[in-house]
């Protein structure tokens, strides 16, 4: 597919679609990562520590999931790291309906480029995002879909998201059992290197 006009590579340059998210945002947060990862992980926008940092999920919920993947013998730098919006909503409020679909051209852009082995949602919005349907995270979590994103089949795994560990402890080995599943389904490798196939706020209910 072809790239939105205001992307360079992976990163988005300019963005004026959403009107609100311009204000109150201080910079456009792309993702991080290794571009050719096997494993890209989505999240639902910045938060206050994205937007001032410029990287998602940083601060504790970053500190979760960073911990959770080096359990797992990951490191940030193996995988794809990034969000459904771009741009930190007021409050840290949900996104809105038409926010996500402003931003959406850029993440099929983004999943296009990178080409993973596996998506993981983390949390009710991408996974609601991406499969277009209701999705109840914490029973859901670890399991496996196959859907069509910009017009090419791709698998996507369902997750918690890390803060909801802070929250709820017990859900802590929810997003274990999730992690280890979509390691294994990565082949055991989150990035493109040995080991690897490569190429191919309100958390609500988490």
């Amino acid at each position: 597919m072809d790239a939105p006009d205001a992307m360079d590579g992976l990163e988005v340059t300019a963005c004026e679609r959403c009107p609100e998210l311009c204000e109150s945002r201080s910079r456009i947060v792309n993702g991080v990562g290794d571009p050719d990862a096997a494993l890209l992980f989505v999240g639902e926008a910045p938060g206050e520590q994205e937007d001032r940092q410029g990287e998602p999920f940083v601060g504790r919920s970053g500190d979760v999931l960073t911990d959770a993947l080096r359990d797992r013998g990951l490191a940030r730098e193996d995988v794809r790291i990034t969000n459904c919006v771009r741009c930190r909503p007021p409050e840290n409020r949900d996104p809105h309906v038409e926010e996500l679909e402003n931003c959406r051209p850029y993440l099929e852009a983004e999943i296009d480029r990178v080409d993973p082995e596996l998506i993981v949602t983390l949390g009710k919005v991408p996974g609601e995002h991406l499969l277009d349907r209701p999705v109840a995270v914490t029973k859901e979590a670890g399991t496996v879909h196959d859907v069509r994103i910009a017009d090419a089949p791709r698998r996507l795994l369902v997750c918690v998201h890390p803060a909801a560990t802070l929250y709820d402890p017990n859900q802590k080995a929810t997003l274990g059992s999730a992690l280890d599943e979509a390691v294994s389904l990565a082949g055991g490798s989150g990035g493109s290197g040995e080991g690897g196939t490569g190429g191919q706020s309100r958390l609500g209910e988490f």
